[in-house]
């Protein structure tokens, strides 16, 4: 299988990356804004391509991606969008600069992503995008994760309007929105907070979410929280 993590430089993203690195019948591109961590990930599994890219200024390095997919890529199986941004503070002191970064990475960077893989993908692949809890509707909203949460959110809501639009080539587009999980971006949202569940027990669901969730569901918002955090 052709395998795109679009943020996999640490954390769940990482370790997703390499438990499909496990299968050496995969292909996995991880991209990510950390080059010397993605080296480092390459550096140990063959079946890892990487790209450096920063999703909060995409439309700027978009051809990068074009040009990796046209010469290495005849079709992608599987795209996750793992990359997030969180900056955590009070909706009135945070700086427009700071909430468009937030959308930018969480959202619209994803948002072009998808538009560029898309053309490679054929009936039966799955395109998963990975929220939050801040950003499921009805779940409880904490301070400080205004701009956050609404933007992840902004991401479930695309995942249910391009099922649709995707429904006539075959191509299922689901998200789930993960509650705590040990990372950084959980230590700066909540620190000292402890969560149940660690990257690499998150990766594997993830992982086997994306080979096997398209057979069942489509356009759906899956909450994957043990507590909220």
């Amino acid at each position: 299988m052709n395998i795109i993590i679009n943020g996999g430089t640490k954390g769940i993203g990482k370790e997703v990356a390499l438990y499909f690195a496990q299968d050496a019948g995969n292909r996995i591109l991880v991209t990510g804004r950390d080059e010397k961590s993605l080296k480092s990930i390459s550096s140990k599994h063959k079946n890892i391509d990487i790209l450096p890219l920063d999703i909060s200024i995409f439309s700027t390095q978009a051809e990068l991606l074009r040009d990796m997919l046209s010469i290495h890529y005849e079709r992608v199986d599987i795209l996750i969008n793992m990359a997030g941004m969180l900056v955590a503070g009070d909706f009135m002191e945070l700086s427009d600069n700071e909430g468009h970064l937030m959308m930018e990475t969480n959202f619209f960077g994803p948002a072009s992503f998808i538009r560029e893989v898309k053309p490679y993908m054929i009936s039966g692949s799955h395109i998963v995008n990975i929220s939050s809890m801040g950003g499921f509707q009805g779940s409880a909203k904490y301070k400080g994760l205004s701009y956050y949460s609404a933007s992840k959110a902004a991401l479930a809501c695309l995942t249910e309007c391009l099922a649709e639009e995707f429904s006539e080539s075959g191509i299922r587009v689901n998200c789930l929105a993960l509650g705590a999980v040990n990372t950084e971006m959980l230590t700066k949202a909540f620190p000292g907070y402890k969560a149940p569940i660690n990257a690499k027990d998150m990766a594997e669901f993830i992982a086997g979410f994306a080979l096997n969730g398209h057979k069942f569901m489509n356009g759906k918002i899956i909450p994957v929280a043990i507590n909220n955090p």
